[in-house]
Order: C-alpha cells, then structure tokens, then sequence
C-alpha cells in the first residue's frame, strides 16, 4: 500500500495537529450553547477524521451517520447523489455540524445541506478536513475547514481510492498508474 504512494501531503502528526485545532474551534463556538451539539458524520470517508475530531471537542456531542455518493467507484463524480443511510434522529430545533473528509465538485454536501435544512435544524455549520476548491461545481459554505488542497487523488486517513487506502495514518497522493490502470 505504501509503495502506491508518490508523497505525504500530511503526517500523522500533521493531521492530529489539524483536528485538535478544529474541535477547539467548535467547542469555543459552542460553549454557550443550551443544546448539545449533533455532530453528523458522513460515511465512510469521514469515519477516521470524525472519530478523531469528537473526541477532541470538549463539550457535549451526539452522534448520528450518513451515507450519501456521487462517486462510487469512480474518480470523479456522477453528478447525482444517492442517499444510501439517511439519519437515525431528527434533528428539529438542534445545532447540527456535518463532519465531511473532503469536499471536492460540492455536489453531494449541497444535496445534503439542503434536505437537512428542510428538517428545520437550529443551526447547521459543515466542518471539513480538507477542499478542493479548484473541483468546486457547485458552491458549498466550509465554517471548519483543515486545509485547501490542490487538484491531486488523495487516500488516507479515510480517503480510498475503490475502497482501499483508507487505514494509511497519513494522506498521500496516489500514484497515477494506480487508478488509471
């Protein structure tokens, strides 16, 4: 896995730098507030970075999870999302915080931030590891964000390429042969 690797874009250590800034972040933004914090994670990609990032904000927080895709086994998107797991809780009336990998064309968070705010949400905010706003297609508000990256194919850290990759501890590029082969 590693050999498929060409560089590190972020280290472990990096990373855990990244995510320890944002959950300080939320808790500031949300240290006053009544309600505890919802904090929706979108699958799988998001799984490592959410795991982490929930564990480094200091105030309460529920978990709910997602599954939507424009991809599949793709590079690219499809254009159209599909919504394979939809919540488990309503969301009425609560401070909802989308917990996303990467947001890259923008399509599938803005089908996703739409049916979410019909479900009259107090507030909703979206907190990604990382952008790709050079992919951008449709126009997404990021109010955490790690980090912008350029227009490269990441895996690691929950980002796969055909569902491999994910467990590497660091985000890499991946090599071109891989995933043109």
């Amino acid at each position: 896995m590693h050999d498929d690797i060409e560089r590190i874009v972020f280290t472990e250590e990096e990373l855990k730098a990244k995510v320890k800034a944002l959950g300080e972040r939320i808790s500031a933004d949300y240290r006053d507030a009544k309600e505890t914090v919802f904090c929706v994670g979108i699958l799988k990609g998001a799984v490592v970075f959410y795991t982490d990032l929930v564990r480094s904000i200091s105030i309460p927080v529920q978990f709910d999870f997602m599954i939507a895709s424009s991809y599949g086994n793709a590079t690219s998107t499809s254009g159209s999302v599909k919504l394979l797991k939809d919540l488990d809780y309503d969301i009425e009336g609560k401070h909802v915080i989308i917990v996303e990998d990467i947001i890259d064309s923008g399509t599938t968070m803005h089908y996703l931030l739409r049916i979410l705010k019909e479900r009259k949400p107090k507030s909703i905010k979206l907190c990604a590891l990382l952008s790709k706003p050079s992919r951008r297609a449709v126009d997404v508000d990021i109010d955490y964000l790690g980090a912008e990256v350029p227009d490269e194919f990441l895996v690691g850290y929950g980002l796969d390429y055909a569902e491999v990759y994910r467990n590497l501890p660091y985000i890499g590029v991946l090599k071109p042969d891989i995933y043109r082969s």
